[in-house]
C-alpha cells in the first residue's frame, strides 16, 4: 500500500452531555463518552436508538439541544460543518454519475483550487489505497456496489480528515462483499491511523473490526467497551440478548461454596453452579445466561464430578446446520416445554429425536440482578 498515515498532534472526541429532542421525544440522553484519536470506535444499536443522529450531531448536520463535543479542545458545536475536519460516509454512496472515478475522488481538492499536479499525485495514491487502479476512467454505473463504496471512502479520504464517520456504509451490499469491504476497513484505518467512527446495526461487524463498542438503545448508551468485554460481560440483560444468542434463566442464590462458587436453585433446572463472585450473597434473586457456544452437548452423560454439576439429559428437537457450525435445539427429557440452545463447531452428529447430554463448565454463565437487568459486581 501507498503511504497515507497522517501525522496528526493527539486530539480525542469528547462527548459530554449532549441532548436532542424531536417533537418532545428526548432521542439522545445526557450522552456521555471519550473516543480516543485513531481508534475504530464502533456505535451499535437497533434502528431508531439514536446512533445515527449521535453521528449526524458530530458531523454538523444536527444540532445539538445541550452539551458539547470536542475534537481536541475545539467544540465542534461552535462550527458549520465545513470547518469541522469530518468527512462522513453513507449507506448511499452519493457519487457523481456523470464524473469517472479519478473525477469523483478530484473533486474534493477541485473545490480547494489544489494545483493540478498535486491533484493528480494525491488521488492517485487514494484511489491505490482502495485498490481501484484499473478503474479510475470508469463511470460510477460501471463498478459494483462494493467498488462504489470504495470510491466514497478514497474521496472522503482525501480531504485528510482527523475524523472518519461511517453511517451504515456496508448495509446495501451482499453478505459476503460486506465481509471482504469489513477487512479491507480495517486495512486502510490502520494505513491512515485517523479516528474512524462506525455506526451499525449489525453484531458481526461492530464486534469484527472495533477497538471498542459503545451500545446503545433508546437514545443511551448502556456499555462501552472492547469486543470481548461487551460480548463476555455485557452490563445488562439487553447488551447480552443484542450481541448474540443465549440462555436466560433465573433462579436464586440457596448456598456459598468454596473456590469463589454459588449454587442457585432454579424453577425449571433445578439446582446450578455458577461464579460466586456473580452470585453475591445467599438470597440473591439472579438472572442468568448462558451462551450457546458455551454448553457441550453430547451422546452420553460426562462421567465423575462432572456427571451431576451442570448436567442435563435433553433430546435433540431440531439442528440447522450452517457449514462452520451446527446449531442444536434440545429440549430437557423432564421439562419439554423448556428449549436450549446448543452452538457446536466440532463434527458430532445426531438426529431429531437422539438422546444426549448437556453440561456447561460453571464460569460459563453471566449473572445479573434479577430485579434490575443489571451485572451483579461485588464491592
Amino acid at each position: 500500500m501507498v503511504e497515507v498515515k497522517q501525522r496528526l498532534e493527539k486530539k480525542d472526541i469528547r462527548i459530554e452531555h449532549v441532548r436532542k429532542s424531536f417533537d418532545g421525544v428526548e432521542v439522545l440522553k445526557d450522552i456521555n463518552f471519550t473516543i480516543n484519536q485513531g481508534e475504530f470506535f464502533s456505535i451499535l444499536g437497533p434502528s431508531g436508538c439514536g446512533k445515527t443522529t449521535l453521528l449526524r450531531m458530530i458531523a454538523g448536520f444536527i444540532p445539538a439541544d445541550e452539551g458539547a463535543i470536542y475534537l481536541g479542545e475545539e467544540n465542534l458545536l461552535d462550527l458549520p460543518p465545513n470547518l469541522r475536519n469530518v468527512n462522513t460516509i453513507f449507506q448511499k454512496y452519493s457519487l457523481f454519475p456523470h464524473l469517472t472515478v479519478y473525477e469523483n475522488v478530484a473533486f474534493p481538492l477541485r473545490l480547494k483550487k489544489v494545483e493540478e499536479k498535486m491533484i493528480e499525485e494525491e488521488v492517485k495514491k487514494y484511489i491505490s489505497l482502495v485498490g481501484l487502479e484499473e478503474h479510475m476512467k470508469k463511470k460510477p454505473s460501471q463498478l459494483s456496489g462494493g467498488q462504489q463504496q470504495r470510491v466514497a471512502i478514497a474521496r472522503a479520504l482525501i480531504n485528510k480528515p482527523g475524523v472518519l464517520l461511517l453511517d451504515e456504509p456496508l448495509s446495501a451490499l451482499d453478505a459476503k462483499l460486506r465481509q471482504n469491504l469489513l477487512l479491507e476497513l480495517d486495512l486502510i484505518h490502520e494505513e491512515v491511523g485517523i479516528t474512524f467512527i462506525f455506526i451499525t446495526h449489525d453484531q458481526q461487524e461492530a464486534l469484527s473490526i472495533s477497538d471498542r463498542i459503545a451500545v446503545m438503545n433508546q437514545g443511551e448508551i448502556l456499555q462501552i467497551g472492547t469486543p470481548a468485554e461487551v460480548y463476555e460481560s455485557p452490563a445488562n440483560m439487553f447488551v447480552a440478548d443484542f450481541l448474540g444468542d443465549n440462555n436466560f434463566l433465573e433462579g436464586e442464590v440457596i448456598e456459598l461454596l468454596e473456590n469463589n462458587f454459588a449454587k442457585i436453585r432454579t424453577e425449571d433446572l433445578g439446582e446450578l453452579i455458577i461464579e460466586q463472585d456473580k452470585a453475591v450473597e445467599i438470597g440473591n434473586h439472579v438472572k442468568v445466561s448462558i451462551r450457546p457456544e458455551k454448553i457441550k452437548l453430547t451422546k452420553t452423560k460426562p462421567r465423575g464430578r462432572r456427571s451431576t454439576i451442570n448436567t442435563l439429559p435433553v433430546y435433540v428437537n431440531e439442528l440447522i446446520y450452517t457449514g462452520f457450525q451446527s446449531k442444536y435445539f434440545v429440549h430437557l427429557c423432564q421439562k419439554e416445554q423448556y428449549t436450549f440452545k446448543v452452538f457446536q463447531q466440532h463434527a458430532v452428529y445426531f438426529d431429531d429425536n437422539d438422546e444426549a447430554a448437556i453440561w456447561w463448565d460453571e464460569d460459563a454463565f453471566i449473572s445479573w440482578d434479577a430485579d434490575d437487568g443489571f451485572l451483579i459486581e461485588v464491592s
